[in-house]
């Protein structure tokens, strides 16, 4: 049996096939990066996540305390690259609302997950 040799059909559609199958694994990772998980909330608050409108790199928790005894929150984003950062303590009262940010450095690649810690 001959070998083929490195100018044949055979060898352009190996070396095609596996040049794509290296485009299309590096291209996962790089997407999935991009997507924000749901928060968990902690027992008693309702709240509302997510990225600044025009900062990627800002998320933030709009929490409500609907529950009979004074809570504190804060939000929690796991950022990529870079360190993860925790933002200001709020402390609500049974009724009060309250939001706390938090801002993910530049370098990095952005916010992948957002927590509501209590």
């Amino acid at each position: 049996m001959k070998k083929p040799f490195k100018g044949t059909v055979v060898h352009a559609l190996a070396r095609g096939a596996t040049v794509t199958g290296l485009t299309v694994a590096l291209a996962v990772p790089a997407t999935a990066a991009v997507a924000v998980a749901p928060a968990a909330t902690p027992p008693g608050l309702s709240c509302d996540t997510g990225k600044h409108a025009i900062d990627d790199y800002t998320g933030f928790a709009l929490c409500r305390n609907n529950g009979s005894a004074t809570q504190t929150f804060w939000v929690h984003l796991v950022c990529g690259w870079s360190p993860d950062v925790d933002g200001n303590h709020v402390t609500l009262r049974p009724g009060e609302s309250g939001q706390s940010t938090a801002h993910c450095a530049g370098l990095g690649s952005g916010i992948g997950e957002i927590h509501v810690r209590p």
